[in-house]
């Protein structure tokens, strides 16, 4: 199964379609991006793929980010972090880290900007937050990045009530899926190590950090997870856009609909906006 969903790259059936405008670079310690150029940019969005962690790929959603550096006027990143189980915690996040590192030190000679965005869905929603965690304790870094958007991230892998509660339904993700992703990025780890902040951004100080757009459904088991941190980053100091989408899934702007479009035209706007 895992292997299938790598294949597919969060794509559904078949393999996602792969656009010539999209350039796969390498940039500091090795690490692979996708990056996507259009001819105006007003600044950069360091986009963080999802997938539990263990599948999806930078260059799984080719259309939907050409779509979003066309309307919001950006030149788009999107970061081929390593993937457990070959390669488990802090491997993602380290990735993640030297990417947002080497845009921090080059955007402006390599895309005329220094507005920066970060943002993803899911676990790259989570690895977002964490990137920014870094960015501020370890390098002293909170200002080239103006803006978050967190899509249906979990940010407590000791799992929230809404995890933990909401069962075996036979949705894009479940409880029980949502458990088995957190063996798989943090093999061997108790309830106490994935408290440590460093794993789930929940438990973090959120000071310093830029204005957050969260978007979740009404039923995905996540979703405490986007109202916990929301309420947090806002108690912080920091602007926090929620937006609850009723009955939507984990996931829903895989699928193609009308929900999905309007989603993305709201992303864009926010991106474009921040």
């Amino acid at each position: 199964m895992l292997a299938l969903l790598r294949r597919n790259r969060l794509g559904g059936d078949t393999p996602p379609v792969r656009l010539p405008q999209g350039q796969d670079r390498v940039v500091a310690g090795g690490v692979k991006v996708r990056a996507f150029v259009p001819d105006h940019v007003d600044g950069v969005y360091l986009h963080i793929h999802g997938g539990g962690w263990a599948f999806g790929s930078a260059d799984g959603q080719d259309e939907k980010l050409w779509r979003l550096a066309v309307g919001a006027r950006l030149a788009v990143l999107s970061v081929d972090y390593r993937l457990a189980p070959e390669h488990p915690f802090p491997a993602g996040p380290d990735d993640c880290e030297a990417a947002a590192r080497w845009l921090v030190d080059h955007a402006e000679a390599e895309f005329g900007t220094g507005r920066l965005l970060i943002g993803g869905e899911s676990a790259g929603a989570h690895l977002s937050v964490l990137t920014l965690l870094r960015l501020r304790d370890r390098h002293g870094i909170t200002g080239p990045f103006r803006a978050a958007h967190l899509a249906f991230g979990p940010y407590d892998l000791t799992m929230t009530p809404s995890q933990r509660l909401f069962g075996r339904r036979r949705l894009l993700s479940n409880s029980d899926s949502v458990r088995a992703n957190y063996e798989l990025f943090t093999p061997g780890m108790g309830p106490e190590e994935r408290r440590n902040p460093e794993v789930s951004p929940l438990y973090a100080g959120l000071t310093g950090l830029p204005p957050a757009r969260f978007v979740v459904g009404t039923q995905d088991p996540l979703l405490d997870d986007s109202l916990f941190l929301a309420q947090r980053w806002q108690a912080a100091g920091a602007p926090a856009q929620l937006d609850v989408v009723a009955g939507a899934m984990h996931g829903f702007t895989l699928f193609q609909s009308t929900i999905t479009a309007r989603e993305q035209q709201r992303e864009r706007d926010f991106l474009a906006g921040a």
